[in-house]
């Protein structure tokens, strides 16, 4: 809680109350009023937004809420993600525990994460706290 960037920087509100629920559950909130945001909770308190995938199997589903079939834009940001995997309000709070939610690795792992400093926020910018797959097509925005 010492992120100034951080959700749960002024400590537990009724937005941010899955953030402060236990590990391996799913934080959603709104960014801007538009847009829903899917993070994984790693402890009371912090968690990690969730800000591209790289998409395998669901993809007719997803081209339909995306509007899309262009693989590497259904879910090359947080909002398009959250889109593409139909994460709404109703999914704050639930665990990714292979039920309604799941975390699966991907299979890149011959591929070496870059890390980075963070964007799309203000405070804080320069904290190196963004991971990925260089190059990626599915990032959000290049490393």
């Amino acid at each position: 809680r010492d992120d100034p960037a951080s959700h749960s920087f002024a400590g537990p509100t009724r937005r941010n109350g899955a953030m402060f629920g236990p590990a391996g559950c799913a934080y959603v909130y709104r960014s801007y009023g538009l847009h829903w945001c899917l993070n994984v909770v790693c402890k009371p308190g912090q968690a990690v937004l969730l800000r591209a995938l790289h998409p395998t199997s669901g993809l007719s589903m997803m081209a339909v809420r995306r509007g899309t079939e262009r693989r590497s834009d259904l879910c090359s940001g947080p909002g398009k993600l959250s889109q593409a995997l139909g994460i709404t309000g109703r999914d704050d709070g639930c665990p990714f525990d292979g039920g309604h939610l799941a975390l699966i690795p991907s299979g890149l792992g011959a591929s070496r994460p870059v890390q980075g400093p963070r964007i799309g926020i203000s405070k804080a910018r320069d904290l190196p706290w963004r991971w990925g797959i260089a190059d990626h097509p599915s990032l959000s925005r290049k490393f």
